[in-house]
């Protein structure tokens, strides 16, 4: 694939699209190099086709990793710690410079964002809850793309997201959003590891249970703390809200625009 054009989404998309609030998780691997640097060029590409998205009619929220992975780099670190207090340190060095990003990027295409950090005590406390579901509605009716990350720099065990694949999943919830899209490093779903020459790809699935589960290891990227079994626990997380999820890689940004033509390489999980 090409890198990031300037075509609209009516030149990409070959069928008509309805228009939908989407939840659209991005992740350390795809966001950043394995140094934690900011990869700078996929990056804009990503703000660009989600502006264009936007432009065209949906209502985008963003679950953004890449936090610590900045802060990692920042710091010359080379590898995430697995200190809570240095990955908070991390996690409020890197937030601000990934804000920043966002901001200047989606500014170029007159796109404003918010930034918002949750906790685990959002989902179980009811007037945090009812607060955040009316932060989301008030900001997608001014037109605003969240931004939202783990709020890692003040997190404790019990207040903090497993992972920010999870997040999406509730933050989703929150929305009441018609699709979770999780953007990764792998193209979707397979029966074993891609990396087996007979492993084979799965494009739809219905309900995750535990043959789903079976077929996922458990080991993430360098920067990242996640892996294929915690994309499955937020698309079953999904599914229990009746909202369709999407897990498709991220390498280029643009195959967001395939997706919506029916032409991606992708894992479709039905909503129930």
């Amino acid at each position: 694939m090409s890198a990031c054009g300037v075509r609209s989404v009516e030149n990409r998309m070959q069928k008509k699209v309805k228009k939908m609030k989407i939840v659209i998780k991005v992740g350390t691997s795809t966001l950043c190099y394995k140094n934690g640097n900011l990869n700078l060029r996929r990056f804009s590409c990503f703000v660009r086709v989600l502006s264009d998205l936007k432009n065209s009619g949906h209502e985008l929220v963003v679950v953004t990793s890449g936090a610590v992975g900045l802060g990692v780099g920042r710091l010359g670190l080379g590898a995430r710690p697995k200190e809570t207090a240095l990955k908070q340190a991390c996690a409020a060095v890197g937030q601000s410079e990934l804000m920043r990003f966002y901001a200047d990027e989606f500014g170029k295409f007159n796109h404003t964002v918010a930034q918002v950090l949750l906790t685990r005590d959002v989902v179980e406390n009811a007037v945090r809850h009812e607060n955040a579901i009316n932060t989301f509605r008030t900001l997608l009716a001014q037109k605003v793309v969240p931004v939202v990350n783990a709020n890692d720099t003040v997190s404790v065990e019990q207040l903090d997201f497993d992972e920010n694949d999870t997040l999406s999943a509730v933050v989703a919830t929150l929305c009441e959003a018609e699709m979770l899209m999780i953007l990764t490093d792998v193209d979707g779903l397979y029966d074993k590891n891609p990396s087996e020459k007979d492993a084979k790809f799965i494009a739809k699935v219905g309900r995750v249970d535990e043959k789903i589960f079976a077929f996922c290891g458990k080991k993430g990227s360098e920067l990242s703390s996640g892996g294929m079994v915690t994309k499955l626990q937020a698309v079953a997380l999904a599914q229990k809200n009746g909202i369709k999820s999407v897990i498709i890689n991220g390498e280029n940004p643009e195959i967001l625009y395939e997706y919506f033509a029916g032409q991606a390489k992708c894992t479709e999980f039905d909503a129930l």
